[in-house]
């Protein structure tokens, strides 16, 4: 049986990010700083969606491309075939680096900005999601609860914006 790329993400995300909790010196190397992509680290613009401040961080976004990831990597193998793992894993990764552009341009001489978590690209998995399949029922993490995709949508967004003003 072969392993999802939702799977693949979530597995290197969550390694990742729980070696950086307790180590600096890969928290300083894989963080957004746009002063180090100045410099020619290009590969921030990735790595940066592969730590994540906490656990709660960790586990809000994880859970959320878990939901989604499988059905839009399905549908993209439904579209694209056997490629389709690949198209989905390139539309995270491109989603990841195109939606920090807006930051670096902002932010490019900032000394004191710094930008971590994955969820701009999981934004990507869960809307592609919703494209696909706008009514399908998502359980509210752990509670007996079902909504329609697109509502659990808005809520992600408000909870990520949420999150993102309070500097979580």
């Amino acid at each position: 049986m072969e392993l999802s790329i939702t799977v693949i993400i979530i597995a290197a995300t969550s390694i990742i990010s729980f070696i950086a909790f307790s180590n600096h010196k890969v928290l300083d190397q894989f963080i957004f700083y746009p002063p180090a992509v100045r410099r020619g680290q290009w590969y921030r613009f990735f790595s940066c969606g592969l730590i994540h401040a906490d656990w709660g961080h960790l586990l809000f976004n994880m859970i959320a491309l878990y939901m989604f990831g499988e059905i839009v990597e399905a549908q993209f193998v439904g579209v694209f075939g056997a490629t389709g793992k690949l198209v989905y894993l390139a539309m995270y990764v491109l989603a990841l680096a195109a939606s920090v552009i807006p930051t670096y341009i902002n932010n490019k001489d900032n000394y004191h900005y710094r930008s971590l978590g994955g969820s701009r690209a999981v934004s990507a998995v869960i809307f592609a999601g919703i494209l696909f399949h706008p009514l399908v029922g998502i359980g509210l993490f752990f509670i007996p609860v079902y909504i329609a995709g697109f509502l659990f949508g808005a809520l992600y967004l408000l909870v990520s914006g949420w999150l993102d003003k309070k500097g979580g």
